[in-house]
């Protein structure tokens, strides 16, 4: 049985497809900040790309768009890890660091990735995705300090990381 879409249901499938092509490398960070590997960040990306299509017309306000996609994101990548990641393993795969524009700073990600997972994704939410200490608590459901003191606590790590190598 063919569907025929409306002009509305059509606009929200096209602004849904444009606001999920604008921030994937923000939702593939986020999750590669809490998972192990390549291919479970992007297993919870695809999970969280079909749970935000579902809920977007419960969507209130567009403006609020990538940090709502980044915290199905970063729930979807949680609830993965709980159910057990799978093991994969990429010695023979050239590394990625959340897209193709972060490859000339590899030493940088890799030291954000040696980070303990709550500074690990406060440090990518706040650098690599421009969020507000105030987005970053209201996405983890932390208090505003917490995130101020993990982003403190991860700089500090960062500069004994850095000067190490």
């Amino acid at each position: 049985m063919e569907m025929i879409l409306t002009g509305m249901q059509e606009d929200a499938r096209e602004r849904f497809a444009a606001a999920v092509t604008a921030h994937r490398h923000a939702m593939y960070r986020a999750a590669r900040a809490l998972l192990d590997s390549d291919a479970d960040a992007e297993d919870a990306v695809s999970e969280a790309t079909l749970r935000a299509w579902q809920a977007f017309g419960r969507l209130r306000e567009e403006r609020a768009l990538k940090g709502w996609l980044i915290k199905i994101t970063v729930n979807c990548a949680y609830e993965h890890r709980r159910k057990g990641a799978r093991v994969t393993y990429t010695d023979d795969l050239e590394p990625l660091a959340g897209g193709a524009e972060d490859r000339h700073d590899l030493g940088l990600w890799d030291a954000v990735c040696r980070l303990p997972e709550d500074h690990r994704i406060a440090t990518v939410l706040f650098y690599y995705e421009d969020m507000t200490t105030a987005e970053i608590a209201k996405t983890l459901g932390v208090r505003e300090g917490t995130v101020r003191s993990r982003l403190s606590r991860a700089r500090s790590r960062l500069r004994t990381l850095l000067e190490e190598e």
